[in-house]
């Protein structure tokens, strides 16, 4: 992965922690409502783990986000 990608990846990570802290919202209830494991939500979170575009719209919905929202890193860099 280059840094490039890296930067995205931890921004995306960062922007998913960003609006569930805005919505008040644990990652257990994340995963919940997005279908995804508690663990998959923090290794995205963390930038541990590149998620697929088909995880990334789950969490959008989860997060009640339109899924290209959750590319505008203006309020998490």
């Amino acid at each position: 992965m280059s840094s490039k990608d890296n930067k995205i990846t931890k921004l995306f990570g960062k922007k998913i922690k960003f609006e569930r802290f805005r919505k008040s919202m644990s990652q257990e209830k994340l995963a919940e409502l997005s279908n995804l494991s508690r663990r998959t939500i923090s290794t995205i979170e963390t930038g541990d783990s590149v998620p697929s575009i088909e995880t990334a719209a789950n969490i959008a919905r989860g997060l009640d986000i339109e899924l290209y929202k959750m590319f505008i890193f203006d309020d998490v860099e």
